[in-house]
């Protein structure tokens, strides 16, 4: 008798096993889902809310970003997308397009606050939408069938609604990028309409912006030897802060916000120009350091262009970092190949805001030892537009990335 009760208890037990088996199943599975739509905003790279092991707290087990490409395109044919013809706004920055739905969806590029696309097929969790004429996918949460005011600005702003940026990632086994330190973060390739296009690519670099980087330092120059001038580091040193914080100009503002108006300034003007534009860095934090940034433009670009504030609080006016007349540092690679290059780029682009009516700080340059220029193998320049206590507004701004635009030009003989 007691035999027969203990095996009772067992298959009760069994049983109960099951059904909270069934229950965690069905859990992972919306885990899944959820995670894979909420990923895709640029906040954190892809499954970045995922613990070490890919499991949830719950046991939940989440959907990986190795999953291949032939799995995503299986979830793609799962899914039933309501089938629509409508213009969609981008509710957020830096938001991930896909090949195929899903997180294992191979990643296309990116997409802007205020860009606007066309959507012909949408889910809960994802949207069908055309780029270049070529069904894409993106988290349909991200997107908006009415266009907000503040989205509406930022369309105006971009000057490339309806174009995805190609994303581009840091590559170690690239020529000098083996001092880097902090290179997860990826830059933004946007190519000028095909109409008006001269094939000319600008690094735009919105200075400093990355969280850390000033606890980080690496190596000033690509040989180790030590820094020929002072600035933010000091003559003599052999290593300098990967990426600093930057200064405060007088009304509050952190350089690193004025820094980055002015470049989205310059992306567009220069995409209206006919320049495709390679951008660093379109948000508050980027996780690339001076030497990744400037591989990504070796890489990339035609030319490099770093927009900065100067710490002084006189107005000075806007001038470029010119390469020190120091013979050490004029014979070490890859600064001897192309410092000629920096300084003819510099003198083109102060040129040009001189001819826009921009206040220029005395002949236009001062020599300094940058990590930037040490690592450059592309025309390179540090540009000051001014300093603590210049006028950044819109208005100014634009008058300032007016004469950059009108100097690249005139470098280019365009």
């Amino acid at each position: 008798m007691k035999r027969k009760k203990w095996m009772l208890l067992l298959l009760f037990a069994l049983s109960l096993s099951a059904c909270r088996g069934q229950e965690r199943a069905e859990l992972s599975s919306d885990a899944a889902s959820a995670e894979s739509a909420a990923s895709e905003s640029a906040g954190g790279s892809v499954g970045s809310e995922e613990t070490e092991s890919g499991v949830l707290s719950n046991g939940a087990k989440l959907i990986t970003v190795g999953e291949t490409q032939a799995a995503a395109e299986t979830l793609s044919s799962k899914i039933e997308f309501q089938n629509v013809d409508e213009t969609v706004y981008v509710t957020g920055s830096n938001i991930n397009i896909r090949k195929s739905p899903g997180k294992g969806g191979a990643l296309q590029g990116t997409a802007q606050k205020g860009q606007s696309f066309r959507r012909t097929g949408y889910s809960k969790e994802w949207s069908r939408i055309l780029v270049d004429g070529k069904e894409s996918y993106i988290a349909s949460r991200y997107l908006s069938a009415k266009q907000s005011e503040s989205s509406a600005s930022a369309a105006d702003a971009a000057g490339s609604a309806g174009q995805a940026a190609q994303s581009l990632s840091f590559d170690p086994s690239w020529p000098l990028a083996a001092n880097s330190k902090i290179h997860s973060g990826s830059a933004l390739l946007y190519k000028a309409d095909a109409s008006v296009s001269n094939g000319k690519t600008i690094c735009v670099n919105a200075g400093h912006g990355t969280k850390g980087g000033s606890d980080v330092r690496t190596l000033c120059h690509p040989d180790g030897t030590a820094k020929v001038t002072g600035g933010s580091t000091s003559a003599g040193s052999t290593t300098a802060t990967a990426v600093s914080y930057g200064t405060t100009l007088k009304d509050g503002t952190t350089e690193a916000k004025a820094n980055l108006t002015a470049a989205l300034l310059l992306r567009d003007k220069l995409l209206a120009a006919g320049f495709n534009v390679l951008m660093i860095r379109e948000g508050d934090d980027i996780q690339l350091d001076n030497i990744a940034r400037t591989c990504l433009a070796n890489q990339y670009a035609n030319v490099h262009i770093a927009i900065h504030y100067d710490s002084t609080d006189s107005d000075k006016g806007a001038f470029f970092m010119s390469v020190p007349e120091v013979g050490t540092y004029r014979r070490m690679e890859p600064v001897a190949s192309h410092w000629q290059e920096h300084n003819a780029l510099g003198k083109a682009v102060i040129g040009g805001i001189r001819q826009a009516g921009g206040k220029i700080f005395g002949a236009g340059n001062m020599n300094m030892d940058l990590t930037q220029t040490s690592y450059s193998t592309i025309p390179s320049i540090d540009l000051e537009i001014g300093d603590r206590a210049s006028d950044h507004s819109p208005a100014v701004q634009g008058k300032l990335m007016d004469g950059v635009v009108l100097g690249l030009k005139q470098y280019f003989g365009l």
